[in-house]
């Protein structure tokens, strides 16, 4: 299936949860199942897309943030959302996450877009997801941060790569390094919005300060309409009295920023990496898969509520 073809309908299913699954072909790379009820969000009319750019951050490492990039990307995909997923943490989780290779093929990475090497337009892989494509990285982005150090408009060399790029797809997802160095900045500089991934666990809330504190640095001075997409809770354990009072806190100190959906800690979302696929393709009826689509689904809501200007 490619996009533009003609999809099948899907009825609604009652109280969120399919009755039915159904599969279909895709690109001659497999089959992959998703959610009737998905059928619909299907994409705006052209008139009113807008592209949204999202980062998503955390300095603190070990929170799902690649998990999120990868399984909200996936999400988006199988909702026809053309999506892009820029990997820009040297440690390449996201490209292995998604089936690429790390490093791209024939050196066609991140790296070399962001030091002006390579266009964008010819560093963008397929994946086994039609709508999904990837900006793939590679281990040279550890030296990206030496090299960008005293370039002229360091901060931007991401936005201006990306610039040719914006106008193909309706989401792309940056994936951060879990710190707040040059990479993260040059993301926060060419995103529209920040994702915040925020893990049920003690000491979760203390390290949203600076991060938070670099947003509004941010915002007064190369990007001032970078806002927070939301804060979404990970690694969820319902059986664990400090998930449920981190999360109570979270909601109570950030209020509306909190996502209402929340990822649970799932075994099948922990395996799915291992075998280079996102959960929704590893394991379509497992939780995790569901909840990436849940928040999926939550994210196109607040867009359509709250468009672009």
């Amino acid at each position: 299936m490619r996009p533009g073809e003609e999809v099948p309908t899907w009825a609604n299913v009652p109280g969120g949860k399919p009755e039915k699954i159904r599969s279909y072909r895709v690109a001659r790379r497999g089959t992959y199942t998703v959610f009737p009820e998905i059928a619909r969000y299907r994409r705006l009319p052209e008139r009113e897309q807008l592209t949204h750019v999202i980062a998503v951050a955390n300095q603190k490492g070990g929170v799902g943030k690649t998990t999120t990039v990868v399984n909200l990307a996936a999400s988006l995909a199988v909702m026809e959302k053309r999506t892009l997923l820029v990997d820009l943490d040297p440690q390449a989780n996201a490209t292995s996450g998604v089936g690429g290779a790390p490093a791209g093929e024939d050196d066609k990475n991140v790296y070399r877009v962001v030091m002006a090497e390579l266009p964008a337009t010819e560093a963008v892989c397929e994946t086994d997801l039609p709508f999904l494509h990837l900006l793939p990285a590679t281990a040279d982005l550890i030296g990206a941060e030496i090299e960008l150090v005293g370039r002229e408009g360091w901060e931007t060399q991401l936005r201006e790569a990306l610039r040719p790029l914006v106008e193909r797809y309706e989401v792309i997802l940056i994936d951060c390094p879990p710190s707040l160095g040059l990479l993260t900045v040059n993301a926060l500089c060419a995103a529209r919005s920040v994702l915040i991934p925020l893990q049920c666990e003690y000491y979760a809330l203390e390290g949203l300060g600076s991060l938070y504190r670099t947003i509004e640095k941010i915002r007064g001075s190369v990007n001032p309409s970078l806002r927070v997409e939301g804060v979404l809770l990970t690694m969820f354990d319902s059986r664990n009295n400090l998930s449920h009072q981190v999360a109570a806190e979270a909601r109570e100190n950030l209020n509306s920023q909190v996502f209402q959906t929340v990822i649970h800690r799932n075994v099948r979302l922990s395996e799915s990496p291992s075998f280079g696929k996102p959960a929704i393709l590893y394991a379509v009826s497992s939780r995790g898969a569901a909840s990436y689509l849940e928040l999926a689904k939550e994210m196109v809501s607040r867009w359509s509520e709250n468009p672009i200007r």
